[in-house]
């Protein structure tokens, strides 16, 4: 139910409201319970990106404008990342997850909110490296499409690998992050035998629902976007996606506690925030 704001509220906050139900009724895409204060700082963002004078300036061109719709929606939901961003998390899924996935003869898993691919390709290398990766099939979902196009071509600027060469390592990296990647000027394309097992995908965690059981879903700094409502229903999803025993992999800003299936998972490394699903 979608709650109208007061009639005495600041003109801004009106036209963010205004935004957000305009955003949903045009694409589906719901942005209305992520917190205000992420919200504000990424729609200020964008007001100045599209050379507007207002928020209600932007929600017209919006409106009218598919491209700039598409560019809003990619603005609201992008998670910065880059690869091996954490090298810490991803040494300890290669040391305390990836021996639990070698006990299954299939794994899914799910990176939920994958903005632009990042931690999907990161988790196929490690995956590789430990031989596991020609069983495994990633599901990597966002809200945003242009993130989606974008993560599907797996690009990045060559001065970026460059500067994750050293986080690879630090992850237990056991080649040249280079090797992974074909080199064309100042670009970078990933390897194409690392795109086969990977499904990029639209889904919105706020409004769409299961679609396959899960031995690991991977979300790392998403939920804190997200209002106390909306968090409770996206920990409601990941607990029915997960199979028994499975592994639910937050970010460091993230928590588990006070959630509705707290008690249902032990932890891991609660450092790193890495839970397994006991029911």
């Amino acid at each position: 139910m979608t709650i109208t704001p007061p009639s005495n509220a600041p003109l801004t906050d009106i036209e963010i409201h205004l935004l957000l139900e305009g955003i949903y009724r045009a694409t589906g895409c719901d942005f209305r319970e992520y917190t205000p204060s992420a919200l504000r700082r990424r729609i200020a963002d964008q007001v100045r990106a599209e050379e507007v004078a207002s928020v209600s300036g932007l929600q017209e061109k919006a409106l009218h404008d598919p491209s700039c719709m598409k560019r809003l929606i990619h603005g609201l939901s992008a998670v910065p990342n880059t690869l091996f961003r954490d090298p810490v998390f991803f040494q300890s899924f290669r040391e305390l997850i990836v021996p639990f996935l070698q006990t299954y003869p299939f794994v899914r898993i799910w990176n939920a909110g994958c903005s632009t691919g990042e931690d999907a390709y990161a988790a196929a290398i490690i995956l590789h490296e430990e031989g596991l990766y020609h069983r495994c099939k990633v599901y990597a979902t966002n809200t945003s499409e242009s993130a989606i196009s974008q993560a599907k071509e797996g690009e990045f600027s060559a001065s970026v690998i460059a500067e994750c060469a050293a986080t690879y390592r630090q992850a237990g990296g056991r080649n040249s992050l280079h090797e992974y990647f074909t080199m064309t000027g100042d670009r970078a394309l990933i390897a194409s035998h690392l795109k086969t097992n990977i499904v990029f995908a639209q889904h919105n965690l706020a409004t769409d629902g299961s679609f396959n059981d899960f031995h690991v879903i991977l979300t790392r700094n998403v939920l804190v976007n997200f209002t106390k409502a909306l968090r409770f229903r996206v920990h409601n999803l990941l607990f029915a996606s997960l199979v028994r025993g499975g592994v639910l992999a937050l970010g460091e800003r993230d928590e588990i506690e006070h959630t509705p299936h707290e008690r249902c998972y032990l932890p891991i490394d609660s450092a790193q925030r890495l839970y397994r699903l006991i029911r």
